[in-house]
């Protein structure tokens, strides 16, 4: 992915934690990052999810990147890294957030639906690019956009991602994917979130292998 997150292994995926609370946030984190994720993000529509990063930061071992999603405002951006946060991820290319994340030292994961917006992502400072939703731009238009984008940028899809469809993507010379629900749901145990993960990791791992 970026250059910070490609020297440490397990980063090719991103499990996202939607709906996680803090009071089980380290178990579940624990339980994806052992499974060889190395990448976890809380999105800010969770319960108290600032909370959780800050935890998540303290136990997984400095190998691992923790942040947040769904940072819309230079504000989110600010609590995020006073939680210790070290990657910023958003559903939407806002120009203004991505600038405050690089000046804070953090990753920036902003979300792009167009050539455009990955353009203006990219001209602001972004250094990983979110395909969201991935499901709507399609493996067939961000083959068109890895033509004209500058060589080894990293792309990572996000939205509707599964250990299946994660080979429709790959030819194309993605970096990596972002999971969710289909990692960890709202109520799901650490034990569950952790086979989730394995799954994912596994069909990496094969995909990776035919390089």
């Amino acid at each position: 992915m970026s250059d910070s997150l490609a020297t440490r292994p397990g980063h090719g995926l991103i499990a996202i934690l939607r709906g996680v609370r803090p009071a089980e946030a380290v178990a579940v984190a624990t339980a994806v990052h052992e499974a060889g994720i190395g990448t976890i993000e809380v999105p800010l529509n969770s319960p108290d999810p600032l909370t959780s990063i800050a935890a998540i930061r303290a136990a997984l071992p400095p190998t691992a990147v923790v942040g947040a999603g769904t940072v819309l405002t230079t504000d989110d951006v600010e609590r995020v890294a006073q939680a210790g946060g070290e990657i910023v991820v958003s559903p939407a290319m806002n120009p203004e957030v991505i600038r405050a994340t690089v000046a804070a030292g953090m990753i920036s994961c902003p979300g792009v639906a167009t050539p455009s917006e990955a353009f203006t992502a990219l001209a602001c400072g972004a250094q990983v690019l979110k395909v969201f939703p991935a499901e709507q731009v399609g493996p067939a238009g961000v083959k068109a956009w890895m033509s004209v984008l500058p060589p080894h940028t990293p792309v990572v899809p996000v939205g509707g991602i599964t250990p299946a469809t994660m080979a429709d993507w790959w030819p194309i010379g993605v970096s990596g994917f972002g999971i969710g629900s289909a990692v960890y749901r709202a109520g799901s145990t650490p034990q569950q979130a952790g086979e989730q993960a394995r799954a994912f990791v596994a069909a990496y791992a094969a995909l990776s292998s035919k390089e």
